[in-house]
């Protein structure tokens, strides 16, 4: 039951992590600019929106991570 939870978080953290990212603003502006998140960022440098973003992407990156070395830890 331990590693199915493991499996589970890290999927679910993956996904979420890859929607993360594609939201992020680059060079092109990326998903983000069809949400309207180009006006605020043409405005000023960078707005809260953009911080809040990558605070989460980090959080759910560090998820991914934890749940990674957890489960290959467990499995070997």
């Amino acid at each position: 039951m331990f590693t199915w939870s493991f499996i589970i978080i890290e999927a679910l953290s993956a996904v979420g992590l890859i929607f993360l990212v594609l939201l992020h603003s680059g060079r092109g502006g990326g998903i983000s600019d069809l949400m309207g998140g180009s006006l605020g960022a043409a405005a000023s440098g960078s707005t809260v929106v953009d911080r809040n973003l990558d605070r989460l992407t980090i959080a759910v990156a560090l998820i991914f991570t934890f749940a990674t070395l957890t489960l290959d830890l467990r499995l070997q």
